[in-house]
């Protein structure tokens, strides 16, 4: 396992991989937490591959459910590069993908079964009934392990009826960006966001990731950017499955230089030096701008991660900032000569608030990535 760790250049475990992987070496149940990009898909993967290497009893010995597909093909795809040669085979189980080479795979023996439900969160309150149906089926002696981008409330109940005596990690804020992103936000037109974006893209010689709402919206944008000479590919919840996959591989690959999504796609994209987070919209929920957000300065690097406004939504923007306790950095760009080296900041005439509870609009629910396998 450490000379895979090496070859794949894994060197020094990340906070959470630290304390994670020796409690669950020792069979106990976890539940960690910690911001996009620290490194929990490992965090999980190398416990998981040690034990079932020690134990080689037939047929599946653990279950990992994610949210969309893209990470379980990137988590599957992870998998199968820390077992190197070891027989331990993999079945990703996802929609959108033929039905008779998964349940194949399973039936050759896989020990690692990856299952998708088509939704963006594992454990949105209407999924529950999904998971507790896959629960029951479980055996009652297992280890359970639960990590976590975000986890308050509601989630963070549910979550724990599925741990017992689990050890509780936490690592830094998981309701704030990264410290290692700079945030800013630029107040322009509604017919000049076009533009400002592709002069945000011609300052970046990185890796960029662009966030829309809309499917048609990520389709306007890509098609905009490749009429005017960025390569742009695109990923949204109507693409099919190989659609899908080859943008992402494009990507990955430097084929692509921006890869326009919607949040649905976010936390599949699992890419390393993405250099600038452009959201082109507002997201809906808090949540979703974390998860934006935690696609740059990942793993100890650094990032950027810009916002587009509108006049009409400095109060939107506002109450997102408060809902997440931070403060964007805002500033303007020329409008005819590009983007100055200095930006001068844009003044914010907001009326004070002297209580704010929480926006309904911006609530926190959490992610979980759960392993489960028998002791």
């Amino acid at each position: 396992m450490k000379e895979r760790l090496a070859a794949a250049r894994f060197t020094t475990p990340t906070p959470v991989q630290a304390a994670a992987i020796p409690q669950a070496l020792e069979g106990t149940d976890v539940l960690a937490t910690a911001q996009t990009g620290t490194g929990k898909t490992l965090a999980f993967l190398i416990p998981v591959i040690e034990r079932l290497l020690k134990d080689k009893t037939p047929g599946i010995a653990a279950l990992v459910l994610v949210p969309t597909r893209e990470l379980a093909m990137q988590v599957v795809d992870q998998f199968n590069k820390l077992r190197g040669n070891q027989l331990l085979p993999a079945a990703l189980v996802v929609g959108g993908l033929a039905e008779g080479g998964q349940l194949q795979a399973i039936r050759k023996g896989a020990r690692l079964v990856l299952i998708l439900d088509e939704a963006d969160r594992m454990l949105d309150m209407g999924f529950l009934p999904a998971i507790r149906r896959i629960v029951s089926i479980l055996p009652k002696e297992r280890q359970t392990m639960c990590f976590s981008a975000t986890m308050e409330g509601d989630m963070a109940r549910v979550v724990k009826d599925y741990l017992r005596n689990a050890v509780r990690l936490s690592f830094g804020s998981t309701s704030k960006p990264s410290e290692n992103v700079r945030i800013q936000a630029f107040e322009v037109a509604m017919d000049r966001k076009q533009e400002m974006l592709q002069r945000l893209l011609a300052k970046e010689t990185g890796k960029c990731l662009v966030f829309a709402r809309t499917k048609r919206g990520t389709e306007r944008i890509a098609e905009s950017l490749n009429r005017r000479g960025f390569s742009a590919g695109m990923i949204h919840g109507d693409r099919s499955q190989s659609q899908r996959t080859t943008a992402l591989a494009g990507f990955q690959q430097g084929r692509f230089r921006v890869l326009v999504a919607t949040d649905l796609a976010s936390r599949g994209i699992h890419v390393q030096d993405i250099a600038h987070v452009i959201n082109y919209d507002l997201p809906e929920v808090a949540e979703n701008f974390i998860h934006r957000v935690g696609r740059t300065g990942r793993n100890g690097g650094h990032g950027v991660a810009s916002t587009l406004f509108v006049k009409e939504q400095r109060s939107e923007l506002f109450q997102l900032e408060r809902a997440l306790g931070i403060k964007m950095e805002r500033l303007r760009a020329d409008e005819t000569a590009g983007l100055p080296e200095k930006q001068e900041r844009l003044p914010v005439n907001l009326p004070r608030v002297e209580s704010v509870q929480r926006p309904r609009r911006f609530v926190l629910p959490g992610e979980v990535f759960q392993a489960q396998f028998e002791n």
